[in-house]
């Protein structure tokens, strides 16, 4: 059984692959193309919005992973190892998020306003450097955290490529001693919690509260986080349901794991709803202006009005409704269906709160093909490194003794 797992996540055709590559190449050119065709403006937010979109969704993946091993849940199986193969794209997040300074003008409209001494915390340097320091603080503790649970599923009968190399040397150290492996990540896996918090927080005070830098909501960071979250479960109930299709009731993963995380899924689309209207309702109480505005242009002004009540729907209301059947969660068709919207509907929320920032004259939501191209470049890097890492550590998505806490 465990060979034959190991087989089917490892086997991949390499034509996928080669889409995967060309996804990444059509992006990079439509951002090019939009750059130097008059459209940098347009093409530096898709940058943005993507990079939030997906940096959000690899950390929040982790998360699950350091949280279901804290919390000792013996249900999420090999859940546990398909979230942490999301951890291949934190050295491309770091990569995307260093060449956001490229974009700067277009990105941060607040360069040459006037900030009313705000100057201290909004200024190019400090800013990059705080965010720098806080991505590479999270994407240690996340590969601390990964290093250690590779070695508890570490398979030393699968061929030894590069980096699986350095994984064996660990292992060979620790392979019987699952217990010290275990408390290892938990140290890792607690901090990782904490800084996912802290970080998550600090950039979306830079990269989008910002952009509106008389704007001021202490619920933000929160909501950012939150989302972060649920978005990272609606990519890995996707993951999980493909997997699932392609491997059958033989493979490791089972309906009751689609039924567990579709009910964590279905929780988590509750919290970041209430988050969604809290924050709303502490601004309309406080009825301050400088923080009234920025909610009723986006909730109540045209053009975004009707984007705003497109995010709510897309992202609670139907997935709300859907997953009230217990039935549903079980089906992956469905539940790939529900996920997807989940993203793409995250995906026009960070437009709903980065545009009327970025493009304040803006009489109509404008979505082109530039936005979708840029979009499925970032698609495609994502998918192109979860599955070369999901090939040279196949062992993530399949049982062992060793997992069980």
């Amino acid at each position: 059984m465990a060979q034959q797992n190991i087989k089917t996540a490892g086997g991949w055709k390499s034509p996928l692959m080669w889409l995967f590559v060309l996804l990444v190449i059509i992006g990079l050119a439509a951002f090019i193309y939009g750059v130097i065709s008059g459209q940098a403006q347009k093409a530096w937010q898709a940058y943005l919005i993507n990079f939030l979109l997906c940096s959000g969704i690899a950390q929040g993946a982790v998360l699950f992973s350091t949280v279901m091993h804290m919390t000792h849940a013996r249900w999420s199986g090999p859940l546990s190892g398909l979230a942490e193969a999301f951890a291949s794209f934190f050295p491309i997040s770091f990569l995307l998020f260093l060449l956001l300074f490229l974009g700067k003008i277009y990105l941060f409209p607040w360069l040459h306003e006037d900030l009313h001494g705000k100057e201290i915390w909004l200024n190019m340097p400090f800013l990059f450097t705080r965010d720098c320091i806080g991505l590479l603080l999270l994407y240690f503790l996340g590969y601390g955290y990964l290093y250690n649970a590779l070695q508890l599923k570490f398979d030393p009968r699968q061929p030894h490529g590069a980096l699986r190399r350095m994984i064996y040397t660990g292992w060979q150290q620790n392979h019987r001693q699952a217990q010290r492996l275990k408390a290892r990540m938990s140290v890792w896996g607690g901090f990782y919690i904490l800084a996912f918090a802290l970080v998550l927080s600090l950039i979306g005070y830079d990269l989008i509260m910002s952009m509106d830098p008389h704007w001021v909501s202490t619920l933000f960071g929160a909501y950012n986080f939150v989302k972060a979250f649920y978005t990272g479960l609606a990519a890995l109930v996707i993951a999980t349901c493909i997997l699932y299709l392609r491997q059958g009731q033989a493979g490791a993963i089972t309906s009751s794991h689609l039924h567990g995380i579709g009910k964590l899924f279905f929780a988590f689309s509750l919290l970041w709803a209430d988050f969604f209207y809290v924050q709303l309702v502490v601004i309309w109480y406080g009825n301050i202006p400088e923080e009234t505005q920025y909610v009723i242009q986006r909730t109540m002004m045209a053009p975004w009005k009707s984007l705003a009540w497109a995010v709510f729907i897309v992202c609670f209301i139907f997935p709300f409704i859907v997953l009230l059947n217990k039935k549903m969660k079980a089906r992956p068709i469905m539940m790939i269906i529900i996920a997807g919207m989940v993203i793409a509907g995250i995906w026009l929320e960070h437009l709903l709160l980065l545009g009327p920032a970025l493009t304040p004259d803006a009489h109509r939501i404008s979505l082109s093909a530039l936005d979708g191209l840029i979009s499925l470049g970032f698609l495609g890097l994502m998918l192109l490194v979860l599955t070369w890492f999901l090939r040279q550590f196949p062992e993530l998505i399949r049982i062992n003794e060793r997992q069980v806490p």
